[in-house]
């Protein structure tokens, strides 16, 4: 073969190469195993750097965005599986359902699942109810008082153990806790505080109490055993909070005045 020939091969093989470094060592057989991109969302209107929701024309949301831009980079289709919260989409960590998430990240999660770099950090607190009484943590934390939580959450596991006397019960969705919430049914409802902020615009009399007791942390996460995707998705959100598409997967999605906080 003549040596001007092997030469252009060769640069065909390299430029190949170069193109798809990610690729050719098995990464899209570990993060995209189906051939798309299956990004796990839990849906709510409480929006925020997790939440996303429905839309005529599909879903909307932080990871909605962020999972579309990773779509793109790998080269296959992106699909949605649908959760009500994080708590369903951590149960199916060990399931084979979805690629990649993001979501509230903490030491029991970290046992089910691989996280890469945080790219929110909240404050968790309190709303009580319209007319309520309880007007901090030491009025609130008391026999007889019922607060609410999404169920098996980080947030869920904060209450529990910060209350050592009101009772902290699970619902499965953001929705059922606001109706609780309005009509009174119960005391308090847990969240960011960001999140609560908004609720009680929506809800006349409720208030959203000053203290905080927990730091919840958000981070893009992988299933155990998936060391290339999780090498792939950290390098992406590293890119992705300087690069400006984190920034604008939050201004799209209401959160143009939220500043994004990392560790």
């Amino acid at each position: 073969m003549p040596t001007s020939l092997q030469a252009a091969l060769a640069g065909l093989v390299f430029a190949a190469a170069v193109a798809m470094p990610a690729l050719a060592d098995g990464l899209k057989d570990e993060i995209a195993p189906t051939g798309k991109l299956r990004v796990a969302i839990a849906i709510s209107p409480a929006g925020g750097a997790f939440w996303s929701t429905k839309t005529e024309a599909g879903y909307a949301g932080v990871p909605v965005d962020l999972g579309k831009e990773m779509a793109g980079q790998l080269g296959v289709p992106v699909e949605y599986v649908v959760h009500q919260n994080s708590g369903q989409i951590t149960d199916a960590a060990g399931k084979g359902t979805w690629d990649v998430t993001w979501l509230p990240k903490d030491p029991e999660r970290e046992t089910k699942m691989m996280f890469g770099p945080i790219y929110e950090v909240a404050d968790a607190t309190y709303i009580v109810k319209p007319g309520s009484a309880v007007t901090n943590f030491a009025s609130l934390d008391l026999p007889g008082i019922k607060v609410a939580a999404v169920n098996a959450t980080t947030t869920m596991r904060g209450a529990i153990a910060h209350l050592k006397n009101a009772k902290v019960t699970g619902y499965q969705t953001y929705d059922e806790i606001f109706g609780f919430l309005k009509s009174g049914e119960i005391d308090a409802f847990a969240l960011s505080r960001d999140q609560l902020n908004k609720m009680a615009q929506k809800i006349p009399g409720t208030k959203v109490l000053d203290e905080t007791f927990k730091k919840t942390v958000t981070a893009v996460a992988v299933p155990l055993g998936h060391p290339q995707a999780l090498t792939f998705v950290s390098r992406f959100m590293t890119e992705a909070t300087t690069n400006g598409t984190l920034r604008k997967a939050y201004d799209n999605n209401g959160l143009k005045d939220t500043p994004i906080r990392t560790e």
